[in-house]
């Protein structure tokens, strides 16, 4: 009688190809789900950038908003007044009007709307009047209690330094004064 040979451990064709179709569907919804979770992450992200955007477009209105009311009531003005009393109120006026284009500035900058060599060009603009130049040194003391490692504390550093090549500078071309800093 004869009997008949099982090969034992060899699968068929069939069961390869089924088993290799399903590794590669496999594969391949991983890597959907992946892209997926990915493109999610990133509407999150843009959605996340959109709100803290417009949270600062708002709150740059409130800053105007608050130093207009200031410029136009000096009774308002008393409220946020920390320069110098021996400076003139109307020297301070003009005070809260720089520091209103100052702020106007910096929002840009946070905001991604203006680089950091875009915003050293305009405030070195800016530095020309020397009401703005004297509001500046003004507001030392306002700058003094920043944290050193904010962005607003490394801004007046790099103002600072602005000035300083200024006062240090023997042209009348002062739009090449100072080395705007690399992105």
């Amino acid at each position: 009688m004869a009997t008949r040979k099982h090969t034992a451990g060899g699968l068929g064709p069939a069961a390869l190809t089924l088993l290799a179709a399903t590794a590669t569907m496999t594969v391949a919804a991983r890597q959907w789900w992946l892209e997926k979770a990915r493109r999610h992450d990133r509407r999150l992200e843009l959605e996340e950038l959109a709100i803290r955007r417009k949270a600062l477009a708002h709150q740059q209105r409130m800053h105007w908003e608050l130093l207009a009311r200031a410029i136009d009531d000096p009774s308002l003005a008393a409220v946020i007044d920390s320069y110098d009393k021996s400076i003139p109120a109307e020297r301070r006026r003009q005070f809260f009007y720089a520091n209103a284009w100052y702020a106007y500035l910096y929002h840009l900058y946070q905001a991604e709307l203006l680089g950091r060599e875009e915003l050293y060009t305009r405030l070195r603009e800016f530095f020309q009047s020397p009401v703005f130049r004297e509001y500046w040194e003004a507001s030392r003391h306002m700058r003094a209690s920043l944290d050193e490692s904010s962005v607003e504390a490394q801004l007046g550093h790099m103002v600072d330094g602005l000035v300083r090549d200024f006062d240090e500078s023997d042209t009348d071309e002062w739009w090449v004064v100072g080395d705007p800093p690399t992105e």
